[in-house]
């Protein structure tokens, strides 16, 4: 793809999806964190609906760091793969206390060091509570998506990532995945995508209109 199709892309998503904002429920840093870590392979409104009870009973990372795993389970099981999910949790309350005294670092660096925190958490939590640009989150939507617009062959996150770095704007990249990631829940299905409607078929090399 031409780099002029893809700043004519970046600049229709800015258009078409102008709210950036994260529409995961949270009230403090640790709480947006441990929202992330559940919404994997799960959808922001399940996560939405699950961390009022979590938060409850867990609000902080003191209580979280000392919690029975089954707890932790019972509260969290609908967001799936719950086991894991709530080791993560566990995992990363305690590493948080012990490795940071309970803030989180502003550093991708730092951040995966956290159990259960990846690039893509690390990302999320960067520019939402700090406003810092170290990279681009890549989901499932975003993978799906870079590669039906031909900006990258890959599957592997870090990858894309890294590819879509060479092409978005450094200043857009705190926005970038939002708006893709809207645009792949309202649009470009994953099994039917509409693209007799969609606003960016003129310029997608997967287009079938």
């Amino acid at each position: 793809m031409s780099n002029l199709n893809t700043a004519k892309i970046i600049k229709q998503l800015q258009k078409s999806y102008p709210d950036t904002r994260c529409f995961l429920h949270y009230k403090s840093p640790f709480q947006l964190v441990c929202a992330v870590i559940l919404s994997a392979q799960c959808t922001d409104e399940r996560v939405n609906m699950v961390v009022p009870g979590l938060f409850k009973v867990f609000p902080t990372a003191e209580k979280l760091a000392a919690a029975k795993i089954k707890d932790v389970e019972k509260l969290i099981k609908s967001t799936g793969f719950y086991h894991n999910k709530a080791k993560n949790l566990i995992g990363f309350a305690q590493a948080l206390l012990q490795l940071y005294g309970g803030k989180l670092p502003k550093t991708i660096a730092e951040l995966t060091q956290l159990p259960g925190v990846g690039r893509k958490t690390a990302n999320v939590v960067l520019g939402e509570i700090y406003g810092i640009s170290e990279g681009i989150t890549v989901d499932t939507h975003v993978t799906r998506l870079s590669n039906r617009l031909g900006w990258t062959k890959h599957q592997d996150a870090v990858k894309i990532e890294q590819d879509l770095m060479k092409i978005v704007p450094k200043e857009e990249w705190l926005h970038f995945s939002h708006r893709l990631i809207q645009h792949g829940r309202k649009v470009c299905d994953a099994r039917k995508p509409f693209c007799g409607v969609c606003a960016l078929s003129k310029w997608c090399p997967s287009s079938n209109v």
